[in-house]
């Protein structure tokens, strides 16, 4: 047991808890602010869930990937789905703020977590590409079921992510029952008599 890796390990734990800090443009179902930590868990949750259907995938490593997709947020924070347009660098800032959080950590650790990162940015391998996928369709998911504000853009939810969802049957028929619940939120509420 090497003590000053285990003092690096958890010097990394404390910055990364900032991840719990940052929030995101959708919200919870009772009107919240939703964190990316929170978007990480229940992408997690999401690859727990569908395991059955991931026929052929490591799901460690698709569970690896799920906790390490977004975990450079914690220094700069989460670019909305919808403005990510207007921030081409976002990769690149995501990634040089994730080189800045694992510092601490040893040359193994610190390399292995930016491998399972540059395979998600790239969706260099199919479980990579599932869990893109599955990053999509969570936050249609959020989107799809949160207290949002009033001025809230479903309708963005209707495109974001085409590229990565139509790449499985799985992922084809989730986003299909996923866009239903979105075009109903887009529907005005029927006044109450």
């Amino acid at each position: 047991m090497n003590i000053e890796q285990l003092k690096g390990k958890l010097a990394f734990l404390r910055e990364a808890e900032k991840l719990k800090d940052v929030l995101r443009s959708g919200h919870t179902s009772s009107g919240r602010a939703e964190s990316t930590a929170e978007h990480s868990w229940r992408l997690c949750l999401m690859a727990m869930a569908f395991e059955e259907e991931l026929v052929g995938l490591d799901l460690l490593r698709v569970l690896k990937l799920c906790v390490v997709h977004d975990l450079g947020e914690a220094i700069h924070g989460d670019v909305p789905a919808t403005s990510q347009h207007a921030h081409p660098d976002k990769s690149e800032r995501e990634r040089r703020d994730l080189l800045t959080l694992m510092a601490p950590l040893d040359a193994g650790l610190r390399g292995e977590l930016l491998a399972l990162w540059d395979e998600y940015e790239a969706a260099a391998s199919p479980e990579a590409q599932a869990v893109k996928a599955l990053d999509k369709l969570e936050t249609i998911l959020q989107h799809s079921q949160g207290a949002n504000p009033e001025n809230f853009d479903y309708a963005f939810n209707l495109g974001y992510g085409r590229k990565h969802t139509g790449t499985a049957p799985l992922f084809s028929a989730l986003r299909e029952l996923l866009d239903d619940a979105t075009r109903r939120r887009m529907v005005p509420s029927a006044p109450v008599h």
